[in-house]
């Protein structure tokens, strides 16, 4: 997997979709409509059943397609067990299609509405559901899919920020200075004491659909690391609320998997990694086209002058008492 690639989707014109769609016994009736992705190039279609479909190309020189094909058999691993989490269509037996030096995947289009933050009775239906989700992910282990850890989403992303132009030079000694501080803050911290799961990744409000329950999309940075990964970022507001939504949460959860309680002590440390390697992330796609237009704000300077003081308030927040719900011992 390349931290650097420069490759732009410039070739994925319209006909290559279509014909690369046909390719697998698709003809598309509705035209395409683009769908909200950054890193891959995702477009829904209706074919000439007027079934709904959605392509996925996937971005060159990210995945292998071991690793993709990682991804797509522990989605029905999912689906297999009744958990709504949507799999790629087998089409000829094979979920992963190539075609003109792209790899893409069809997945069935499945509406639903957006995940209510505030709703505490979602809350505690996802919670279940992760549960099932670790479940199953502990029965097997990834070989060719990357493991959380400290070299990807820190080490790498400093050496990005370092090296790119879209840092300014006036401000890119105080920047490095203080993500070194928070660098050095999330290694006291880190630990690797947890037990190794197949994980969803990405696991945000975003990426949950609800239709009579949670519908789990976008596995596509499904990796190998701590339960805690896809249970953060579900938290949201003061100490108190978030102490809260994480007793209704874990209490769902150990209906169906056990939770370590040190892994709550990976909250704030997989916080910063997050924070660092989404910036470096949009820095090291700045050659698509898509980014510019997405995120203008990072070639403002001011934005740049901000950072620094985000770093050191961050390294400060790792060393506030962990949410916990028990005494840990």
């Amino acid at each position: 997997m390349s931290s650097t690639s420069a490759f732009v989707f410039h070739s994925l014109v319209p006909d290559l979709i279509l014909d690369a769609l046909e390719s697998v016994g698709l003809r598309v009736d509705s035209g395409l409509t683009a769908l909200n992705s950054y890193e891959n190039r995702v477009y829904q279609f209706m074919d000439e059943d007027r079934k709904r479909y959605v392509a996925k190309f996937y971005r060159p020189e990210r995945w292998s397609n071991e690793q993709i094909q990682e991804e797509h058999d522990f989605s029905w691993a999912l689906s297999d067990t009744d958990i709504p989490a949507v799999a790629p269509l087998r089409i000829n037996h094979r979920t992963l299609h190539e075609y003109q030096g792209f790899v893409f995947a069809v997945f069935p289009s499945v509406g639903g509405r957006q995940y209510e933050i505030d709703s505490l009775d979602q809350l505690e239906w996802v919670g279940r559901f992760l549960g099932r989700i670790h479940h199953v992910g502990k029965q097997h282990a990834f070989v060719a899919r990357p493991t959380i850890g400290l070299d990807e989403y820190l080490y790498q992303p400093r050496h990005i920020l370092a090296e790119s132009a879209l840092v300014p030079a006036k401000v890119k000694a105080s920047l490095l200075s203080s993500l070194d501080v928070l660098i050095k803050a999330v290694e006291q911290y880190w630990h690797t004491d947890w037990t190794p799961s197949r994980l969803h990744g990405d696991c945000h409000p975003g990426n949950i659909l609800w239709r009579d329950g949670p519908i789990f999309v976008d596995l596509d940075d499904s990796r190998t690391g701590p339960v805690v990964q896809d249970l953060w970022m579900l938290l949201h507001g003061s100490r108190q609320d978030q102490l809260m939504q994480l007793d209704i949460l874990l209490e769902a959860y150990g209906e169906f998997a056990d939770f370590d309680q040190k892994e709550l002590l990976l909250i704030e440390p997989l916080r910063c990694m997050r924070m660092v390697y989404y910036l470096a992330w949009v820095v090291r796609r700045w050659d698509d086209p898509a980014f510019p237009k997405s995120f203008p704000w990072i070639a403002d300077l001011d934005f740049w002058q901000k950072q620094p003081s985000i770093f050191t308030e961050q390294a400060k927040l790792l060393q506030a008492p962990p949410l916990q719900l028990m005494p840990m011992y």
